[in-house]
């Protein structure tokens, strides 16, 4: 099961990077231990410390039809002290 969706890019995450914290949008199912592990696996660095909340899906209407786009769940990853995650 792949567990990270995509390492996000977005000003608010551009500016975590100096404090050695990178986002990315993962499953809602993950745990931050399932987190952690992947981003380790994936990216080849070491992971002190992971922080996760989710993003509840807004209302969106369609014509007359009432909706709901679907809730996102983030990590934001702390890096150990000289690890870093290329971004391109």
């Amino acid at each position: 099961m792949n567990i990270i969706k995509a390492l996000l890019q977005t000003e608010k995450s551009t500016s975590y990077q100096p404090q050695n914290k990178y986002l990315f949008l993962v499953i809602n199912s993950a745990n931050k231990i399932q987190i952690k592990k992947a981003v380790e696996l994936a990216y080849k660095v070491k992971v002190k410390n992971v922080n996760t909340f989710v993003s509840m899906g807004k209302l969106k209407r369609v014509r007359h039809q009432l909706g709901r786009t679907a809730d996102t769940k983030k990590a934001v990853v702390t890096l150990v002290a000289g690890q870093k995650i290329e971004v391109n």
